[in-house]
């Protein structure tokens, strides 16, 4: 099958065509989505009751994360700082996504919280590691499956229809240990490649 470009990042694409001969910087992109996702954070920390708003904001800031590399390849202004302050941005959205869940959804019990942790912070580690694999091996060896213009990591835009129909506690408790297993996976991938590469 031919590898399409996914289609949240030609809908991306087309969005900051406007941008293009502006001031507006792939960075300032960067720092919204850093934004979206924070305020997602809190808001399913300390008011679980409005979780349909706070997963629409997590949708946005996971829309905005493919704004800024767009631009920055539409203006040539990438830049290994922009890539990496994307990369970590990403990862502290992760990161405290699940924790600001598991926080809110506290009244299930602590081990919420504690799986909301657990998940959470799985991410620094899968940050890492995907950073060590890249800056050694190149981008093929971070490089997500695509199949006609959706990618695996699509799957977290079901953040907004699962919590809206069926409540964000049946996205926590699937999403939280897939992540944890994500780490698993990524650990397994990392020392695949680094045998690869000392043989």
């Amino acid at each position: 099958m031919i590898n399409m470009k996914p289609f949240d990042q030609r809908l991306a694409n087309l969005l900051v065509t406007p941008f293009k001969n502006t001031p507006v910087h792939p960075n300032h992109l960067t720092t919204v989505t850093l934004l979206l996702g924070q305020a997602a954070a809190w808001m399913f920390a300390i008011a679980i009751d409005l979780a349909w708003m706070a997963a629409l904001l997590y949708m946005l800031a996971v829309f905005s994360d493919h704004m800024d590399g767009e631009l920055a390849r539409m203006t040539g202004k990438t830049s290994n700082f922009g890539h990496d302050y994307d990369y970590i941005v990403g990862g502290i959205n992760y990161t405290t996504l699940f924790i600001g869940i598991g926080i809110g959804l506290h009244e299930h019990g602590l081990w919420a919280v504690i799986l909301g942790f657990m998940a959470g912070l799985s991410n620094p580690f899968i940050l890492y590691l995907r950073m060590r694999m890249e800056s050694g091996h190149g981008t093929d060896a971070v490089e997500h499956p695509s199949y006609g213009g959706f990618e695996i990591e699509d799957f977290i835009y079901l953040i907004g229809p699962i919590t809206w129909f069926a409540g964000i506690f049946w996205f926590f408790i699937p999403y939280a240990l897939g992540n944890v297993g994500y780490l698993i996976w990524t650990m397994k991938e990392h020392f695949d490649w680094e045998k690869r590469n000392s043989t």
